[in-house]
Parts: structure tokens; C-alpha cells; sequence
């Protein structure tokens, strides 16, 4: 290996380390001391719930682990915004799990933790999966009820997904594990089935003080709406449990009975591990953003046997398209090139950015996939559409559109990484968020924003001098400099992949090595969903 790998490497096993030393102190919801004091009421935390309950923890992916993540702090933060979501397996059966943590503020919705469970019931719906609820909440953060109670993707639609999911024989199945209090009292009633462990889970629209202030009836809230009262005088729960690993017992018992699902038929093969090594990933990603790199040298290390099928290999080079199998699983790749290339023409084109030719590669295999019913892959590395007078001339934005309308409405499931940059329109022609991936990761490499913080600082210098000018000050080298500054570490900040996860614009930072697992588990997922409607552009430029 060469030095510039190995400075690379170092690099890059850095970001990873630094990945790790955050997740672990997520883990630590509440932190320790309220840890404790869960254990010293008789129960696990959510993170050891769900541990219980799937069949092997280590496969399971976790979505939305650093939601959160620098929010809130005036309000004591809000570790993985409250509330822990796994996708794994329940006796052999592919289920999501969403697990309120009562270690951080009593397991109390803040905004972020609405928007996080909507995303739980977003998966489950897209994919038709079982979804469990393991509750343990005090309701809605009540400082910050004005953000989380009233609209269309707010708290409410949490119940109104439920009716849905019901409606659509999606399995939901709720323990209640702790306090489940107000409008939260709904979730487990509205679910298939719902279990109530003895003494440490209690259901109801108002608590013993709330009556007592209300109506002036005093009773204690075990009378009120403990396991006992719902399980044998208002029949609102379905079954006693005698601690947390009872219920948990009694939840694997439900769903291995369940009944097969319909297959939506993905073609899959026996895996093969690559034939280049994944940890080479690491070296191979530069240390520099704008340096140069060969993606082919990313997919080799990411698909089966290493083997990649190109489509049409020579031309729109700044996207590379084709066919491989990501464990097992065929896949059509859609992913930016990275290294400068010629065109047929012989003109250079810069690596990361989408040009005509690209877009419209691209496009026709979006359709091809769909049309031979393929997932989509989509790996990102992206600086946006090429700009200047030759491509407007030429049509780039006639052709961007093309390809944005064929991955809007691509009928198969698609997948995202993002590797390094995502900025400004290439992040919506390389399926971000608002373009309904079933899973979108981030490398610890990633950066997602309009621009890149190098850029956007020299135009909003640009601005703010102005302005400064406009007022009748001297703006000094030294105060450019400054300002500058200034300006690019608050975007930087912006910018960071930590920013964007905590905001649920992507569903994980993941290790590089671990893609596969992810898009994989993914792929399995949407495997259970058929697919309703065709493939149809609509009306396109051509």
C-alpha cells in the first residue's frame, strides 16, 4: 500500500472511532444513574428489551441512533430523541421494534421523538412489517407541547398510522412496560394485541392527581389502570405479564405463529463475500474531500465476488451504472464517479458532478431496473449538476429533470448511501431523503447540505461585506478573514453528518464495512411488500 492510502486509512479509521465514541455514550440514554434506578424497579431498559426480544441483537440495524444528538439542551438533551427502533428478527420473522426509553425524561415525547416514531411506522407501512411497541412513557414534553401536538406530523398521526396499519393487516403488537398516560394511552389500545405487565405498566387518560383535580375522586393508579384493572374489569388488555421477560416471552410466542408473508419476489442467489477486502474501504476513500477517486474501487469492495456489470460503461461517465448482488441480493447500482473522465468528444468532465450524458444514463437505467423489477442502489458522492453556458445550452436541466422524475417514480425499492458529498440538486437526483428511500445511510465522511461550508462561506461573505458597506464600515483584510471564518465553521457545523443524523435526514452513520448488512436487511424488508402500481414517467421532457 501506498503512503497516500495509508494516510487515507488513518484518516478515515478516525471519523470511525470517532462514530463509536458517540454511539456509546448514546447507549447510555438517561446515563447510568438512571440505568439503575430502572433496574431497581424491576425493569430493563428499552436498549435491553429489545436485546431480549429479537433472536440475535448483533444482526439487527438501528435506525435513528443519534437522533438528537446537540438538540434540546436547554432541556437536558434528548439522547437518541427517547425512544430506540430496531429492525431484526423475532423468531425467524423480520419485525421492527420501537422501545421507549424511560431513562431519558421518562421516556417523554419531545419533537424529535414524534418525528422518529412516524418514521418507525413509515418503514413498517412501506415494507408491511410486524411493528412492536414497548411502552414506557410519560406522554408529550409538555414544555414544548406546541411542537409536538398538533399537526399532520405530529404526535396524532402516530394513531392515525395505526388505524392504517390495522386496515392494511400489518401485525402491531404493544407492551405496556411503564407509564402509558393521556393520548398515549391510544397507541396499545389500537394495536392487534396489547400486554400490561403486572405492577410496573399502567394505562390511562389521566393519572390519580389529574382525577383527583378534575372530578375529586382520590384513587391510587395501580385502581386506576394498572394490569389487574385492564386485564380482568375494563378488558382492554389481552394478556398479565409477571415482569418485563415474561411479556417479552409472551410477545416471541405471538409472532411465531404469524403467518408467512406474501413475497415480492427480489431475485437472490447465495451470498459471496467480495473478492476485495471491505476494510480496504478505508484507504481507498481520500483523507481530502475534493481529491480524486475511482469509485469503481468503492463498489469492488462492496458487492458480491466483486463483480460489477456495467451499463452503458463509456458513456456518461461521471455515473457509473450497472448490475451486481449485495449478499445474495440483485441490485442495480447507480453511483457518482469520482475521478475526472474524457467524453467521447475527448473533453474532460469533472468527477462527483452530473452532466447531461450522465443524467440521461442514468434515467434509462432507473427504468430498466424497474422494469426487470431490481431494487436500486444508490451511492452517493455528489457536487451537483454542472453549471455554466455549454450545459445550459445543452439542456442540464431538462435532463436533471428526466432523472429526478424517473427516481420519484420508480416503483422499486430504493437505497441510499451516502459516501462523501451530497450537495444542492445532486442530492435529490442521487434519491436524498425527500425521495422516499426505504433506507438512507451516511458514512462518517458524509456531508449533506445546499453546498459545501468552502463555498457557501465566500457567497454569504460576499453578502454580509455588502451589507457592512451599505452601513459605512471598512471592511479590513483582517475582518474578512474573520467574518469568513466565522461563517464557515457555523455552516461546517451544518454540513456535518452528526447534524444531519440528529435531525432523521438520514437513518444512520454506519461503519463503511458494514453497507452490506444494511442494504441487505433492507432489501428483505421491502422483499415483503409487493409492489401495487407500474413504472410510468408521466410526462417527460425526452
Amino acid at each position: 500500500m501506498d503512503l497516500k492510502f495509508n494516510k487515507n486509512e488513518d484518516h478515515n479509521k478516525l471519523l470511525v472511532s470517532e462514530l463509536k465514541k458517540r454511539l456509546a455514550q448514546v447507549k447510555l440514554g438517561g446515563g447510568k444513574s438512571r440505568i439503575e434506578k430502572q433496574h431497581a424497579k424491576g425493569k430493563m431498559t428499552a436498549r435491553e428489551r429489545i436485546a431480549y426480544l429479537l433472536d440475535d441483537d448483533s444482526k439487527a440495524v438501528e435506525i435513528g441512533a443519534l437522533v438528537g444528538e446537540g438538540m434540546y439542551e436547554e432541556h437536558g438533551g434528548c439522547p437518541s430523541g427517547g425512544v430506540v427502533i430496531k429492525i431484526g428478527h423475532i423468531k425467524g420473522k423480520q419485525c421492527i421494534v420501537v422501545a421507549n426509553d424511560a431513562t431519558v425524561k421518562a421516556g417523554a415525547w419531545f419533537p424529535i421523538t414524534g418525528k422518529k416514531n412516524l418514521r418507525a411506522q413509515e418503514i413498517a407501512i412501506e415494507n408491511r412489517l410486524p411493528i412492536i411497541y414497548l411502552v414506557d412513557s410519560a406522554g408529550v414534553y409538555l414544555p414544548m407541547q406546541d411542537e409536538i401536538f398538533p399537526d399532520k406530523e405530529h404526535f396524532g398521526r402516530i394513531f392515525r398510522n395505526n388505524a392504517v396499519m390495522s386496515s392494511m393487516g400489518i401485525t402491531q403488537i404493544s407492551a405496556v412496560m411503564g407509564s402509558c398516560v393521556a393520548g398515549g394511552a391510544y397507541l396499545p389500545i389500537m394495536s392487534d394485541e396489547a400486554l400490561i405487565v403486572d405492577k410496573t405498566g399502567s394505562i390511562f387518560l389521566a393519572g390519580s392527581y389529574l382525577v383527583k383535580a378534575a372530578i375529586g375522586e382520590s384513587i391510587d393508579n395501580e385502581t386506576l389502570g394498572g394490569a389487574s384493572t385492564h386485564c380482568e374489569i375494563s378488558g382492554v388488555t389481552d394478556y398479565k405479564a409477571k415482569d418485563d421477560k415474561d411479556a417479552l416471552d409472551k410477545i416471541k410466542n405471538i409472532v411465531g405463529k404469524i403467518g408467512d408473508f406474501d413475497k415480492t419476489g427480489y431475485n437472490r442467489e447465495k451470498a459471496q463475500k467480495p473478492k476485495l477486502d471491505p476494510k480496504e474501504l478505508y484507504g481507498t476513500l481520500p483523507k481530502m474531500r475534493h481529491d480524486q477517486y475511482d469509485m469503481l474501487e468503492v463498489i469492488n469492495r462492496l458487492v458480491d465476488n466483486s463483480e460489477f456489470e456495467q451499463y452503458k460503461e463509456d458513456y456518461g461517465k461521471t455515473i457509473l451504472t450497472g448490475y451486481a448482488r449485495i449478499d445474495g441480493w440483485a441490485v442495480g447500482i447507480v453511483a457518482n464517479q469520482r475521478k475526472v473522465v474524457k467524453n467521447a468528444k475527448g473533453e474532460m468532465q469533472f468527477g462527483g458532478v452530473i452532466y447531461s450524458d450522465s443524467a440521461d444514463k442514468a434515467t434509462r437505467f432507473i427504468a430498466n431496473c424497474n422494469q426487470k423489477k431490481i431494487p436500486l442502489v444508490f451511492l452517493q458522492d455528489v457536487t451537483g449538476f454542472m453549471v455554466g453556458s455549454k450545459s445550459e445550452h445543452g439542456g442540464i436541466i431538462k435532463d436533471g429533470a428526466k432523472m429526478v422524475n424517473a427516481v420519484s417514480n420508480s416503483v422499486v425499492p430504493k437505497f441510499t448511501v451516502v459516501i462523501g458529498n451530497s450537495y444542492g440538486a445532486g442530492n435529490y437526483a442521487m434519491c436524498g431523503k425527500a425521495y422516499d428511500p426505504r433506507l438512507i445511510v451516511a458514512w462518517p465522511s458524509a456531508e449533506l447540505a445546499v453546498m459545501s461550508g468552502n463555498s457557501a462561506a465566500k457567497v454569504l461573505l460576499q453578502i454580509e461585506t455588502a451589507s457592512l458597506k451599505k452601513k459605512g464600515e471598512t471592511i479590513t483584510k483582517e475582518k474578512e478573514a474573520e467574518l469568513f471564518n466565522k461563517i464557515k465553521d457555523r455552516y461546517d457545523n451544518q454540513v456535518s453528518p452528526y447534524y444531519a443524523a440528529a435531525r432523521l435526514w438520514t437513518d444512520a452513520i454506519i461503519e463503511p464495512t458494514d453497507t452490506r448488512k444494511w442494504i441487505s436487511m433492507g432489501i428483505e424488508a421491502a422483499n415483503h411488500a409487493p409492489i401495487e402500481k407500474p413504472f410510468n414517467l408521466g410526462v417527460l421532457q425526452v
